[in-house]
């Protein structure tokens, strides 16, 4: 796909406003105007009425419940996120059919074909927040703009239900007073020491000298800051990613500390995200564990295996060993949110796994074979009857046949 033309705001960035918190208000309309969250252990997402508070995502819900104690807690039904969000982009590809899927509730769109038809970036950012409002109750911030960066940074400024159009030429006086934080990249510790220096916009980044960046955060970020600052961002609208990874997590509805406690999540985890690749024909050589604790700070170990699978077994057997090193080195802490996923992602049939003899999952091995066998078995049984009509013993032991959490338990496309 060529790159896009600088020559219209043709790229558009929609973002559903506080998106789990406003589906389950539109699922119970009692919700509507209070402060509300939804999540277990953790917020997942919150209504603005939380927000005014001081409630955000990813916050654990003890520390929420403290800054409003009046706050609603729900578990939501992540079946009704995926019907809304099929809805709304049911709607965005009746606009145009170059739509890039960012994540369940964020998308870009190129519209610069769709413009003889109806109307200027603005009037189809207009359009499209209409028809999601009318047509799912749900509001959508967008923002339009030659680039894509630009436009997912135009969506984030128009929150709450708002609309942004950035035209060829205003690119730098929209971008140059907003705050650094704005750009991809500067998480809370980049912005720690680019404020430290003084720098607090985004123009005192587009004015220091690319050398100077360089010395402080390496030059593979200084020259993406830099490169963001100046408004060069060359990409195009793809509407076909590659997935880099799958993952999926779960936040705690208690801390706990234990391997015994945290192995039924992590087998679990672990089934959806091997059975989702091996349902598109995937296999993914690196596994991937990220813990938070009960203190906001989080731990990400990583295996790279000698060659790919989609073995849950086989991943069990990694991601376990890498937990087991975790909760060692860190005894004391209480886990709220665990996640396990696989990168490394190839198309077509996984190799067998070439694991050291200790572990006995060694291509070809009895465990290996074993391991095919059973998942071959528990996906025949899972398509012909539903995906609950299987579990995991550790599940049956520890009480639990199903994800309890609700939506703290989600699957993401990386």
């Amino acid at each position: 796909m060529d790159v896009p033309s600088a020559s219209a705001a043709s790229i558009l960035h929609a973002d559903l406003d506080a998106f789990y918190a406003a589906v389950a208000v539109k699922e119970n309309p009692s919700l509507a105007g209070k402060p509300m969250a939804v999540g277990a252990g953790v917020v997942l997402s919150c209504t603005y009425e939380a927000r005014v508070y001081g409630v955000r995502g990813g916050m654990p819900v003890r520390e929420a419940r403290s800054m409003c104690p009046q706050l609603i807690v729900v578990d939501g039904t992540f079946g009704a996120y995926t019907e809304y969000s099929k809805a709304v982009f049911t709607i965005y590809e009746s606009y145009t059919p170059v739509v890039e899927r960012l994540s369940i509730d964020e998308a870009f769109m190129d519209v610069s074909g769709s413009i003889h038809l109806f109307g200027t970036p603005a009037d189809i950012g207009r359009s499209i927040r209409d028809d999601v409002k009318r047509e799912t109750g749900l509001a959508v911030s967008v923002g339009a703009t030659p680039r894509k960066f630009l436009s997912k940074i135009a969506s984030q400024v128009a929150k709450p239900d708002g609309l942004i159009v950035v035209n060829p030429g205003e690119e730098l006086e929209f971008l140059h007073p907003l705050p650094v934080s704005y750009l991809w990249g500067v998480g809370p510790v980049t912005k720690r020491r680019l404020n430290n220096l003084g720098i607090h916009t985004i123009g005192d980044i587009a004015a220091t000298p690319r050398d100077s960046m360089a010395s402080m955060l390496g030059s593979a970020h200084a020259a993406h800051l830099y490169a963001l600052s100046h408004n060069l961002d060359p990409r195009p609208v793809e509407t076909r990613r590659k997935a880099k990874s799958l993952s999926a997590q779960s936040a705690m509805r208690a801390r706990i500390r234990t391997l015994d406690e945290l192995l039924p999540v992590l087998n679990r985890l672990t089934d959806r995200v091997a059975g989702r690749m091996r349902a598109k024909d995937l296999s993914a050589r690196t596994v991937t564990i990220k813990i938070r604790f009960g203190d906001l700070s989080s731990i990400t170990r990583s295996t790279t295996m000698p060659t790919s699978t989609g073995s849950t077994g086989a991943i069990v057997v990694v991601a376990t060993k890498m937990l087991e090193r975790v909760l060692a080195e860190f005894p004391k802490h209480e886990t709220t949110l665990l996640s396990v996923a696989a990168s490394g992602i190839a198309k077509g049939e996984p190799t067998q796994l070439a694991f050291g003899v200790d572990d006995d999952v060694s291509g070809g091995s009895p465990r290996e074979l074993e391991y095919e066998a059973l998942d071959q078995s528990v996906d025949a049984l899972r398509k012909r009857f539903g995906a609950d009509v299987i579990t995991h013993g550790s599940d049956l032991l520890s009480g639990r046949t199903k994800n309890t959490d609700g939506l703290s338990e989600i699957m993401t496309n990386d």
